[in-house]
């Protein structure tokens, strides 16, 4: 479990060139490293109740998008004070974190990983984008109905979650608080109705938060997180470099991956890492 209490700490390294794919789900076309899985998972389906979450009024969507009318931000970045990147763990326990962005040549599945996780039992932090849950319903709801995943919110558009509209990676951010509160909010009651209870934690598109933007997660219910382990370079990576990535794992660590991109490196590097840090005696939690 999270502590609550847990600051900004030190974020493992990945590289210059790795560093421009951080979460980042920027471009569509990614180069084929393995074959896609032939079979879809076999995930049992059961419905989720319906049932919309009302913030209080103090901090209503409206409420704390007034709040923060003309405020000027102070911090940039993947990292700062209220982003959750690393995790008080109980012995070697690390949180394996997947997200799924959404939008045009984003909305793929990548069964092998699925596939993977199940087999292996695993528990995942899936953090679903509005559009890739629009896309696959069905799929969605065969997530949420599994026990062994945790469904967190990955906005609506895949935008750096900003008051200004500062871009990352050339993806312009969320331009006021309306447009963060709205960049949340919305994903925040779909997936309140997928899962008949509001999601806990929110990872903004590319990862980057302005200190208003956080604010703003915080007020709105969810806790904003981040990484500490980027492992495959917004799916770009080979499944040896996300091997290597993770295996600089440590207590407390959260890796993010994606899982919208059958024909990354990302599912064959999982493949080879998460049984081998098992054996080295991690577990693997949900955030």
């Amino acid at each position: 479990m999270l502590d609550r209490n847990v600051s900004r700490r030190r974020l493992i390294g990945f590289g210059t060139a790795a560093a421009a794919f951080v979460a980042g789900c920027a471009t569509d076309k990614v180069q084929p490293n393995r074959t896609t899985a032939a079979n879809a998972v076999d995930v049992q389906a059961i419905p989720a109740t319906p049932r919309q979450q009302q913030a209080p009024a103090a901090n209503s969507p409206i409420a704390v998008a007034a709040r923060h009318a003309g405020a000027r931000p102070q911090r940039w970045g993947t990292a700062m004070d209220g982003i959750t990147s690393t995790f008080a763990a109980n012995g070697k326990q690390m949180a394996v974190t997947f997200d799924a962005c959404g939008g045009p040549g984003n909305n793929d599945i990548d069964e092998m990983l699925l596939k993977l996780l199940i087999s292996q039992q695993i528990p995942a932090t899936l953090f679903l984008n509005k559009r890739w849950i629009d896309a696959n319903p069905t799929r969605a709801a065969q997530l949420a109905a599994n026990p062994l995943f945790e469904l967190a919110n990955h906005g609506v558009a895949h935008k750096p979650l900003s008051v200004t509209g500062r871009a990352a990676y050339g993806i312009a951010g969320t331009g006021s608080p309306q447009e963060a509160v709205d960049e949340v909010w919305a994903n925040h009651q779909r997936l309140t109705t997928l899962l008949g209870k509001p999601p806990r934690f929110f990872r903004t598109g590319t990862a980057h938060y302005d200190d208003v933007a956080v604010a703003i997660v915080n007020e709105l219910g969810e806790r904003p997180v981040g990484f500490s382990i980027n492992a495959d370079y917004g799916a770009t990576a080979s499944a040896a470099q996300v091997q290597r990535a993770m295996n600089a794992a440590a207590p407390g660590t959260i890796s993010l991956a994606h899982m919208h991109r059958p024909n990354s490196g990302t599912a064959a590097g999982m493949t080879a890492a998460l049984p081998a840090l098992r054996s080295a005696g991690f577990t693997f939690v949900h955030l």
